[in-house]
Parts: C-alpha cells; sequence; structure tokens
C-alpha cells in the first residue's frame, strides 16, 4: 500500500504589480494638485466664461452712449470734440482717442483715471461727432467686465493674485498629466454601477474629452502672466522673435508696455517707440497728453497720414485708436486692433511735427512666436472664429467646472471621518519614477510650479513624515 502524501498548500503573497503602485503614486499627485488649486481653477473657470461675452454684453449695457439715435453726415473735428470732452474731465490729461467705426457710433475719448500705473483703465468719454456734445461718461476702471477681468487675472489682489493665479494655472497642467495617465491605465475595466463610480466616470470622461483644450487655455494665457510672460518676452527679445532690432531706432523713447492705455498687440508692447523731430520745440510740453503742442499736426492730418500705410482692416473688422503725444519728443501712435484675426493688427508711429511714417509695425514683423502668441490670445478670448470658438472656449470653461465640482464631490464622498482621505504613499520608489518626470519637466518649464512642487515634496519629508498625527489625518 502506497501512502501519497498530500504536499502542504502554500500561500504566495505577491506584491502589488509596478503599474498598481505607479498608479498610486500618480493618484496621490493628482489628489494633492486638485486639493491645491481647485477654488482658483473654479473661479478661473466662471469668470473666463462670463468674459467670453464681453463685446456682445458691453455692446447692449452701454448703446446709449455708443450709439446715436441718426446717422451723421459731417462730423466736427476731432480737435473739437477733445476739447468739448476735457470741459468734463478738467485736468485730466488725454490718453487716446477711437474715432467712430460707423456713421451712427459716438467718438470715445480716453482720459487717465484716478490709478496712473502701467494698464490702468481710464475714464471713456463719449462724444457725438456731429454736434463735438459730450453723451456720456464711464469709468473702465469700474466696469462690470473690468472686474470680472481683474478677479480672472489677479483675483483682485494685484501681483499677489497674478502669482497665485498662474500658479495654479501651472499646476493644472499637472492635473491633466497625471489624470490622463489614470484614465488611460484605467481604460477596459468593468464599469461599477454605484453613484460614485458614475461620478468618477464623468469625472474621467470630461477631463479627457476636454484636456486638450483645457491645455491650450492654460497655455495661451499665460503670456498675460507676471514671471512666465515676462520669461517668454525676454526669450523673444533675445531672439528677434517680437519686434525688429533696437538698433533700427536710434532716436526712440520708453517702450509701449508702460503706456497705461496703449493696449497695443501683444507682440509690439516692447517695440521701442521713435521720437519726433522737434525742430527747436524743446522748450515746451503737452502737459502729460492733456494738450497738443502749438505746432503739431491736428489730429486729423496725423491720421490722414497715417491711413495709407494702414494694411487691410475694414471698420467693420478692426477698431483704430491713436494716442496722442506725451511730450515735446513724443509720436502720435496710431493702432488697429482687429477684432477677429491677429493678422491685422498694426502699429504705427507718425512725427507729431511732419506728419511722416516713422515706424509701420505689423504681422509681417512679428516672429514666429510673437505670431502663435498672437493667434493663441484670439483664440483663448473666443473672438478667432466667431461664435464657434466662443462656444469651444465655453464648453472648455464649463468642463473645467464639471471637474472641480464633480473631483471635489468625489473626495467628500470617500474621505474617512476626521481625515483628509488621500491615497496612500507608495513605498516603492521606483513607482513614482514616472511621475516624477513628467513633475521635473514640468517644474523647468514653469517656475513657479516647479519651486511649489518643490515646497510640497520638502513639505512632505520633513514635516509630515516626522509628525505621525499629522501624517494620519491627511495620509
Amino acid at each position: 500500500m502506497t501512502t501519497v502524501h498530500a504536499r502542504p498548500e502554500t500561500v504566495t503573497v505577491r506584491p502589488a504589480p509596478s503599474s498598481s503602485r505607479r498608479y498610486r503614486a500618480f493618484w496621490r499627485w493628482h489628489f494633492y494638485a486638485g486639493l491645491f488649486v481647485a477654488p482658483v481653477l473654479l473661479v478661473l473657470a466662471v469668470t473666463g466664461s462670463v468674459y467670453l461675452f464681453k463685446e456682445p454684453f458691453e455692446e447692449w449695457r452701454y448703446q446709449d452712449v455708443r450709439t446715436l439715435a441718426e446717422p451723421v453726415t459731417t462730423a466736427r473735428p476731432l480737435s473739437e470734440q477733445i476739447t468739448a470732452a476735457q470741459r468734463s474731465m478738467p485736468g485730466a490729461p488725454v490718453m487716446s482717442v477711437i474715432p467712430p467705426a460707423a456713421p451712427d457710433r459716438t467718438t470715445r475719448i480716453i482720459f487717465q483715471g484716478e490709478d496712473a500705473g502701467p494698464w490702468a483703465e481710464g475714464v471713456s468719454v463719449y462724444v457725438d461727432p456731429g454736434s463735438a456734445t459730450v453723451v456720456g461718461t464711464i469709468d473702465d476702471a469700474a466696469t462690470f467686465m473690468r472686474v470680472v477681468r481683474t478677479i480672472h487675472g489677479e483675483l483682485m489682489a494685484g501681483t499677489a493674485g497674478d502669482r497665485v493665479v498662474e500658479t495654479a494655472a501651472c499646476w493644472s497642467l499637472i492635473l491633466v498629466a497625471t489624470g490622463t495617465y489614470l484614465w488611460w491605465t484605467s481604460r477596459g475595466r468593468r464599469p461599477a454601477r454605484s453613484p460614485r463610480a458614475r461620478l468618477r466616470r464623468v469625472h474621467a470622461l470630461t477631463g479627457a474629452g476636454a484636456g486638450v483644450v483645457i491645455v491650450f487655455l492654460v497655455i495661451s494665457g499665460l503670456p498675460w502672466s507676471g514671471v512666465w510672460g515676462d520669461v517668454l518676452q525676454r526669450i523673444q527679445e533675445r531672439t528677434g522673435s517680437t519686434y525688429p532690432d533696437a538698433g533700427d531706432y536710434p532716436n526712440r523713447s520708453a517702450d509701449l508696455s508702460d503706456n497705461p492705455d496703449a493696449k497695443v498687440p501683444w507682440a509690439a508692447e516692447r517695440l521701442p517707440v521713435p521720437t519726433s523731430q522737434d525742430g527747436g520745440h524743446a522748450g515746451h510740453d503737452t502737459g502729460g497728453g492733456s494738450a497738443l503742442h502749438p505746432d503739431a499736426l491736428p489730429l486729423e492730418q496725423a491720421l490722414a497720414a497715417a491711413r495709407p500705410a494702414i494694411r487691410d482692416c475694414s471698420p467693420a473688422e478692426c477698431d483704430l485708436k491713436i494716442l496722442l503725444p506725451k511730450d515735446h519728443e513724443g509720436v502720435y501712435t496710431v493702432v488697429t486692433a482687429p477684432r477677429r484675426d491677429p493678422s491685422a493688427a498694426q502699429t504705427l508711429h507718425v512725427d507729431q511735427y511732419s506728419g511722416r511714417v516713422l515706424v509701420s509695425y505689423g504681422w509681417d514683423e512679428y516672429g514666429v512666436l510673437a505670431k502663435a502668441v498672437e493667434q493663441g490670445v484670439a483664440l483663448h478670448e473666443g473672438r478667432r472664429y466667431g461664435t464657434v470658438n466662443l462656444l469651444v472656449m465655453l464648453g472648455a470653461c464649463l468642463a473645467l467646472i464639471t471637474l472641480v465640482v464633480s473631483g471635489a464631490w468625489m473626495w467628500w464622498k470617500r474621505r474617512p471621518k476626521g481625515r483628509m482621505g488621500a491615497p496612500a504613499r507608495p513605498m516603492d520608489r521606483r513607482a513614482a519614477y514616472g511621475v516624477t518626470a513628467i513633475m521635473v519637466v514640468l517644474g523647468v518649464m514653469f517656475p513657479l510650479a516647479g519651486v511649489t512642487m518643490l515646497a510640497v515634496l520638502l513639505l512632505d519629508r520633513l514635516v509630515l513624515r516626522r509628525i505621525p498625527r499629522l501624517a494620519e489625518i491627511i495620509g
């Protein structure tokens, strides 16, 4: 009789697959990125979706001062209209003049407002060009859309707010990168039917569907930011991709980036401004833009001198703005601001005494990077391709709102009581290599993201790991 001894059953405990550990590493960073920036991203998405409708809203809101009941057949000289506007704003410097784009439109004369800093909004006085009488006055710094834009760009907190917005925007790229990985590795799994699982699917599919447009919104908005935008400007300055070499302008004054009402295209902000040949008028001054030099050409003549050099840009497609000389050496600056196609933008500087066009700078003079930024700005604001462009950008804003709300809801439903409920830290360092590589690349490309990522890593290593109670709460 043969006795068969059964081999004792052994239980082998297999470690979690490396992909699972990698998944937790990406999930952890995705969680913290969302936790840090979700409130700011929600504000940006809401204000951005509102600001997309700036043009039609302001046309409706200010139609009483922008539109005339009857079209004008014979307009009074612009100098006479400026004088009428000055009587309603005594002592305030005139910054720029926007002639009417159609016979039934008013002339807009912009005065310096209370804040004279760079990019400060002015006070607009609207004048009937037929009778040279003031129709109405609007403080551009206090309009609804200006407040929306200030919240969108700096959270009503100046430079500090600008840095917070830029940091949140850069961290949103981390959210998209890590979220894309989580969605990609989760494909093919049998979906659960619980409410939380359905919410997770909504979150994942929204992110996967709108991720590319959200990334575009972030990248196209960063040129306005303080740190990254300044770095980009300097790169273009050194590569000659923004404007012609400064040596082309031996007699020049400061660039246009400090003019409170310049509002020139982004690519022309640092364009050196030439000076007028004063012809012995150096002892006089225009009073900071409040009055023209006695020997300066009238505004109509300066504009007429510039018109032959203005490229195709019809009044229906472009706003025309004239910046007055700041002093006896200043120039008339004529800016065409297209509502749709950035290639129609142009900046011209006209000698205030001779009417000679000293500089004509437009799309043909832009470098590759400058063209990309200008196109990106137009797309970002939803005006490049009309209604289609606007709806795509609005969809991206609504998708971002959905992602923030659904992400916060999922966290709230799954978090343990008394704890933050962050995903567990992967114990295998090799599992974090992939996410680390992504973070390093993004941190180098976007300095504020890199600095805050380093701060988070130091906080995790030097604080959280050494305080057990705090580590237990946070995760």
